[in-house]
């Protein structure tokens, strides 16, 4: 399947109905770039224009382990978004 170009079909994640490691790799890169403008190429690739891609991408970002995930190894940004080395859950805390 392909709806990185728009698909008429709006399945929940990029393999069908349920979230895989390809949710996982493909959010790692192009979900970042789709929500926050990663090298600024939003608008030249025209990204809100696939519909289907910023519903994933949005979806996959609203999962709390995602959320974590995403502090992980951060030295930047706001010091409460910020773990940059991670040893346990506490970590989180």
């Amino acid at each position: 399947m392909c709806w990185i170009k728009p698909w008429p079909r709006a399945d929940l994640f990029y393999a069908g109905d349920e979230y895989t490691i390809a949710d996982m790799a493909n959010y790692a890169w192009y979900g970042a770039l789709v929500l926050h403008n990663v090298y600024e190429a939003a608008e030249f690739l025209e990204v809100s224009s696939y519909e289907h891609v910023v519903r994933w991408a949005t979806a996959i970002e609203a999962r709390p382990a995602v959320a974590r995930g995403r502090r992980v190894n951060r030295a930047w940004g706001p010091e409460e978004e910020r773990v940059p080395e991670r040893h346990s859950a506490a970590d989180f805390e």
